[in-house]
C-alpha cells in the first residue's frame, strides 16, 4: 500500500474538526492562532499546506486575509468547500507537500505546514516538504511548521489512557528499549520525533528560527481536567500555558510542536 493510501483512509474516517474543536483540543488551536496573529499584517498573503478541513484557513479568511489552501485527501477537500462561508478570499486546490511546483517562488508572507510533517517517515522527505514551503515564502516570511512529539504521545496513549501497548511496541521495535524514542513507518500513520530530531532536519536550512513552542502542552495528558473546566478556569488555564509554552522543560512533555521560523 502507497504511504498515501494510509493517510486517505484515516482522514476518510477520522473528524479532524472535532478534534480541534474540543476544549482540550483548542489548546493547539489556540496557541497556534496566537503566534500566526502575532506576525501576521493587514494585506497578508498566506499558504496552508495540507490544510485538511480549513480550520486555520478558514479563520484567517474569514478575517479579511486571503489563503490558498493545499489539501491530499479528497474528503477534506470536500469538506473544506462546504465550510467555505460567502465573502472568504480563499482556495483549496488539491496537492502534496514536497510538491508545490504549481506555485511560484516568493508568493506567501506566510506559509502554514501544519499537518504533512506528521505523515512524512525520513529526512529526506520532511526536508523536501519544508523546502517547498520556503520556496514559495517571501523572503522576510514566516513559516508555521507542526510536528507531532513522542514523548508526549506515549505518555499520554502509552502510560496515561493506555491505547497503545508500550510493551509490545518495543517488542516489535516501534520504541527503542533503551531511549525510548520511537520509530515509526507508514503503516503506524503519524511520525513520532524529539526536538533534536527537528533541529537536524532544520540544520541545513539557511532560516532563522522565532519560536519553538509546546502547542498543546500538557493538554492531553490531562485532557478530561481541562474539558471539566470551566470558562474562568479555562482561561487562566491558557494563560498559564501561554506563559510557559516556550520553556525548555515542558517542550518534550508536548504532544505538538510548533517550529516557527523567518525565510
Amino acid at each position: 500500500m502507497k504511504t498515501d493510501q494510509y493517510i486517505t483512509d484515516f482522514y476518510n474516517h477520522y473528524d479532524e474538526d472535532a478534534r480541534l474543536a474540543s476544549k482540550h483540543g483548542s489548546v493547539e488551536f489556540l496557541t497556534t492562532m496566537r503566534y500566526i496573529q502575532a506576525y501576521i499584517k493587514p494585506g497578508s498573503r498566506i499558504l496552508e499546506i495540507g490544510a485538511g478541513t480549513g480550520r486555520y484557513s478558514h479563520a484567517l479568511a474569514r478575517q479579511g486575509y486571503t489563503v490558498d489552501a493545499v489539501e491530499l485527501v479528497d474528503r477534506n477537500i470536500e469538506i473544506f468547500r462546504r465550510n467555505t462561508q460567502p465573502g472568504e478570499n480563499i482556495t483549496i486546490a488539491q496537492g502534496n507537500a514536497t510538491d508545490l511546483s504549481a506555485h511560484p517562488d516568493n508568493q506567501y508572507d506566510i506559509t502554514l505546514l501544519l499537518g504533512p510533517l506528521y505523515h512524512l517517515y525520513n529526512t529526506q522527505d520532511k526536508r523536501q516538504a519544508l523546502s517547498e514551503a520556503i520556496r514559495v515564502t517571501k523572503k522576510g516570511g514566516k513559516i508555521f511548521a507542526a510536528y507531532v512529539i513522542s514523548d508526549g504521545c506515549l505518555l499520554d496513549e502509552g502510560f496515561n489512557r493506555q491505547t497503545i501497548n508500550v510493551a509490545q511496541y518495543i517488542k516489535e521495535g516501534l520504541i527503542d528499549s533503551r531511549t525510548f524514542a520511537a520509530r515509526s513507518q507508514p503503516k503506524d500513520l503519524f511520525e513520532l520525533v524529539r526536538k533534536e530530531d527537528i533541529d537536524h532536519i532544520m540544520s541545513v536550512f539557511p532560516t532563522t528560527r522565532l519560536h519553538y513552542v509546546a502547542s498543546d502542552g500538557c493538554a492531553l495528558l490531562i485532557r478530561e481536567s481541562i474539558d471539566a473546566m470551566d470558562v474562568r478556569q479555562f482561561n487562566l488555564y491558557m494563560q498559564y500555558h501561554f506563559a510557559t509554552c516556550e520553556r525548555k522543560d515542558v517542550q518534550g512533555l508536548t504532544s505538538h510542536a510548533l517550529d516557527i521560523f523567518q525565510k
